[in-house]
């Protein structure tokens, strides 16, 4: 695990008012989609693109008398991204009833957990940049079922609903208000979307909207927050404003800003903010007004009578932990020490499990740099170029691993290992074999060199007179040779020969 302790904690994003500086508070509530086959309270499918209203079960639809029955691997799935968050789990926790009537809520009321969430308090550590995170306190995070979806596009006189995705399982995973700036808060749920795929629990796409977040943004003076974190008393910071469903990174920090700045304009004039709930519109790059923010009351809270407390038992949940992988900072810290990287390449390389699965592959037994180099590189700005994940790589970890082998060996040089690289992406096959069939191997041979040598310094006489007056120009002649031998020379012992023949 990474030292966090010895990090740099980032510095608040400031904002300048017309009168004075402002900085920003922000909380998250990410409502993670959980990954299970079916819902929450019910058998149906939880299957993304099916036919509208084919995913619905009698318990979906609300009819008279259908009970919810509740889905024993979500809450699995919840205790283990509890356990990823090095979060308290609640061996106790109940569902509650969350009253409010619209059109995609079949039942009139949302089951959700307002008073005993599943999970208590955790962290997650934001890194920034190398040397700088911010540690993001979590509050909880409760199971709850999601809404279905109101269809407004497909008539211009009626809006149609679509039940599909009613009682699918939620996770909602609540931050402090610790993050400071659009950046961390674009950065903050990146990192939890990492974590959410290490672990399987959500697959955390946001097109879809399995993953999105309700951003609650303050303003307040500099030297306010400090107050805050002191005393843990909300009176020092500004009034805050809820920003809901956000599904891109860009969109969340934009809407951020817009909103400070707006808050800030409000404030400076003299009035109040009022604590509201509001929507962003990109196109036209504002935050609107959705409704006045309800209080817990407003929703008329209360345990639901349908459901049984949920009790689980300490062994279940350390049987949970004991399958849990490697998580993100663990791994980016091994890869920092096991194989030399960077903080930056380690980070790079354990964005993705399945990229950190590809890498660890290559490097097995090899120099970890060089593979994190060709990996990094080579093969994922060749995947990105052509919008390709790692798993449609159509080079394998074998055979990148046999590309670094060759060159570590000596066989060919960085230049003939791009070709080779090339020939492996496009047509495939094993890149031993196509050194030896296609006659690539490096030259290594010091009297082919040597003559090759020779015959360049032959050619070019007052190269020579200038090299020797200045010794930078060897290069020229390095050049030659290579290109003469087709660029299978090895290039250090071309250096020497050359430097040696010339007396320099």
């Amino acid at each position: 695990m990474l030292d966090h302790l010895a990090y740099e904690t980032p510095k608040p994003k400031v904002i300048a008012g017309a009168k004075e500086d402002w900085e920003l508070v922000i909380g998250m509530e990410i409502h993670a989609q959980v990954s299970s086959n079916a819902k929450l309270f019910s058998g149906a499918s939880t299957k993304f693109g099916a036919e509208p209203n084919s995913n619905v079960s009698f318990v979906d639809a609300a009819m008279p008398g259908m009970l919810p029955v509740i889905n024993e691997y979500c809450v699995e799935q919840a205790v283990r991204t509890g356990l990823g968050l090095k979060a308290d789990i609640n061996l106790f926790s109940a569902f509650d009833r969350k009253n409010y009537f619209y059109p995609d809520l079949p039942q009139g009321y949302q089951i959700s957990q307002l008073y005993h969430p599943i999970v208590g308090e955790g962290e997650v550590i934001v890194d920034m940049a190398p040397g700088v995170a911010r540690k993001v306190r979590i509050e909880r995070i409760h199971l709850e079922q999601d809404a279905g979806k109101s269809v407004h596009d497909m008539d211009p006189n009626m809006s149609f609903v679509d039940l599909n995705r009613t009682g699918v399982a939620l996770m909602e995973i609540v931050s402090r208000p610790d993050i400071r700036g659009p950046e961390e808060a674009a950065a903050y749920v990146t990192k939890m979307r990492q974590i959410l795929r290490y672990l399987g629990t959500c697959d955390g796409n946001m097109q879809n909207g399995n993953l999105r977040a309700d951003v609650n943004v303050s303003v307040c003076r500099p030297g306010q927050y400090e107050k805050y974190m002191e005393t843990q008393d909300f009176s020092h910071l500004g009034t805050r404003c809820e920003i809901k469903n956000m599904n891109s990174m860009r969109f969340i920090q934009a809407a951020i800003d817009y909103e400070a700045r707006r808050q800030i304009a409000i404030v400076e004039d003299g009035g109040e903010v009022v604590q509201e709930t509001r929507l962003y519109d990109p196109d036209k790059n504002e935050t609107r007004s959705m409704r006045s923010k309800e209080e817990a009351h407003d929703y008329r809270y209360f345990p639901c009578p349908d459901l049984l407390p949920l009790e689980i038992e300490q062994d279940w949940v350390d049987d949970i932990a004991k399958t849990l992988p490697e998580l993100p900072d663990e791994k980016k810290a091994r890869f920092v020490t096991d194989f030399g990287l960077s903080e930056y390449d380690a980070g790079v390389l354990t964005a993705e499990a399945e990229n950190a699965s590809f890498f660890e592959k290559v490097a097995e037994g090899r120099d970890g740099k060089l593979a994190a180099n060709w990996v990094i590189n080579e093969l994922f700005g060749r995947l990105k170029k052509e919008d390709h994940s790692i798993k449609e790589s159509p080079v394998t970890p074998e055979q990148l691993g046999g590309i670094i082998a060759l060159i570590t060996k000596g066989d060919i040089s960085g230049k003939i290992a791009k070709d080779l690289f090339e020939i492996v992406y496009t047509e495939g096959g094993d890149p031993a074999e196509i050194v030896e069939a296609r006659g690539m191997k490096q030259v290594t041979d010091t009297g082919a060199i040597e003559a090759a040598v020779d015959e360049v310094i032959a050619a070019n006489p007052a190269q020579v007179e200038k090299a020797k007056q200045n010794p930078k120009l060897v290069g020229f002649f390095v050049g030659q040779v290579m290109k003469s031998t087709g660029g299978k020379a090895n290039p250090k012992a071309v250096n020497e020969i050359v430097t040696a023949k010339l007396g320099l």
